[in-house]
This record gives structure tokens, C-alpha cells and sequence, in this order.
């Protein structure tokens, strides 16, 4: 029985250091399973890292352009206040020129009109003025014009 409990022991023995072995193997593959997802992780970190890279350097591109626009819209802003003054300078011209040329235009009518009344006033002058000379103008028949037309006698005009 000895030899019983001394194959027990070292098939014991055996059992253990057969665990001892699982145990073993058993902490290779976590310890292989650790390193693969400590490598998998590093690889997204180092991905995250790169990808945070570019957005920050998308975000300063966008700032950029935000500040570019900002300065544009600015002038901008500026450029349209100088217009809307312009403008607001260039309409009250253009009311002045506006009625300065309603003056002028009245004037002119009435420059017109007196020029016309005028030349009615020297027609009216002249009409009384004309003094027809007897002698000159022979009597008239009853039966017909006194002069063949376009042989007119002599008729003296006289302006005063």
C-alpha cells in the first residue's frame, strides 16, 4: 500500500504540475490576449492622436476663414455706410438740380412767353406805323383788282 500511496502522491504530484502547467499556459494566452488589446489600443490611441490632429487642424482653417470673412463682411459694412452716404450727398444734389432746373425751365417759359409778346407788340407797332402815300396808289375801278397780281406800285413803309 505503500506503493499505493506512493503512486497517489506522484500522481498528485503530477496533477499539480499539470496545473501548475495549465496555470502556466492559462497566463501565456491572457497575457498574449493582454498584449493583442494593449497593441489594439495603442493603435487607437495612435489613430485618435491623428485624428485629433486634423480636426484641430480643420478648426484652425475654419477659424481662419471665420476671421477672413469677418474682415470682408467689415469692409464691407464700411464700403456700404461710404455708398449710403454718397448716396444720401447725391440725392440731395440731384433735389437741388432737380429745382434749380424747374426754375430754369420757368424761366424759359416765361422768357418764351414775353419773347412772344414782344414780337406781337413790334407786329402791332409796325401795323400802326405803315403809312400808305395816296399819291402812289392809283384810284381803283369797281370791277376788278387795281394791279395785275405781282406788279405792285411803289408803297413806302415808314418804322418808327
Amino acid at each position: 500500500m505503500a506503493a499505493f500511496r506512493d503512486m497517489v502522491e506522484v500522481s498528485n504530484w503530477l496533477l499539480s504540475l499539470l496545473g501548475a502547467n495549465r496555470a502556466e499556459a492559462q497566463q501565456r494566452r491572457l497575457l498574449g490576449s493582454y498584449e493583442q488589446m494593449m497593441e489594439r489600443l495603442l493603435e487607437m490611441q495612435d489613430g485618435a492622436y491623428r485624428q485629433l490632429r486634423e480636426t484641430l487642424a480643420v478648426e484652425e482653417e475654419v477659424a481662419q476663414s471665420l476671421l477672413e470673412l469677418k474682415e470682408c463682411t467689415r469692409q464691407g459694412d464700411t464700403e456700404l455706410q461710404q455708398l449710403e452716404v454718397e448716396l444720401q450727398r447725391t440725392s440731395k444734389e440731384d433735389t437741388c438740380v432737380q429745382a434749380r432746373l424747374r426754375q430754369l425751365i420757368t424761366e424759359l417759359q416765361e422768357l418764351r412767353e414775353m419773347e412772344e409778346e414782344l414780337q406781337r407788340q413790334e407786329r402791332d407797332v409796325d401795323e400802326d406805323n405803315t403809312v400808305t402815300i395816296p399819291s402812289a396808289v392809283p384810284p381803283r375801278p369797281h370791277s376788278g383788282p387795281a394791279h395785275p397780281l405781282g406788279q405792285c406800285t411803289a408803297l413806302a413803309e415808314v418804322h418808327q
